[in-house]
């Protein structure tokens, strides 16, 4: 085969590179078990190739468990307990909800582990570090205003470059 993909050439960045920046990202009180990462990479296409891995997603204990939780950038980085302070949804363009730059693919978790990667251009890597990756405990409804009714941040990470 000599027709290369954009596809093939995320799975080599993924595989090789290291990434621009990333978000640690830690649980909340009443989830302290959750952890993980999520990363930034510069791609040739002027976008952004994500990648998460989240561990202890709520629920863990529940065999074949399978569900949805809503992931978003929000405008700051102050991860404080109870992750009060990370503001809204990063939205540079002032879009309505679910098309702010800050809002990302949902994690589906099975048995309390997630893992994805998307690629986006809504963003570049330098107009996030600093702002946080914030993981909530419902799944993004993609209708509510302004943030898609997710409930709870369960889980918060400052993106820093890596």
């Amino acid at each position: 085969m000599t027709d290369i993909t954009p596809g093939m050439i995320f799975a080599d960045i993924l595989r090789n590179d290291s990434p621009e920046a990333a978000a640690w990202i830690r649980g909340n009180a009443q989830y302290p078990q959750l952890s993980g990462i999520v990363k930034f990479f510069s791609t040739p296409y002027e976008g952004v190739l994500v990648e998460a891995e989240i561990f202890g997603l709520p629920h863990i204990v529940t065999e074949f468990s399978s569900r949805f939780y809503a992931m978003h950038i929000h405008e700051t980085g102050d991860c404080t307990l109870p992750f009060d302070k990370t503001g809204g949804h990063y939205n540079p363009a002032n879009e309505a909800h679910p098309y702010h730059a800050g809002d990302l693919i949902p994690l589906m978790e099975n048995q309390g582990y997630a893992w994805l990667s998307f690629y986006d251009r809504r963003f570049d890597i330098s107009e996030i570090v600093g702002r946080s990756v914030i993981i909530h405990k419902m799944a993004d409804d993609f209708m509510t205003q302004p943030s898609g009714n997710a409930g709870e941040k369960i889980g918060c990470g400052v993106i820093n470059t890596f």
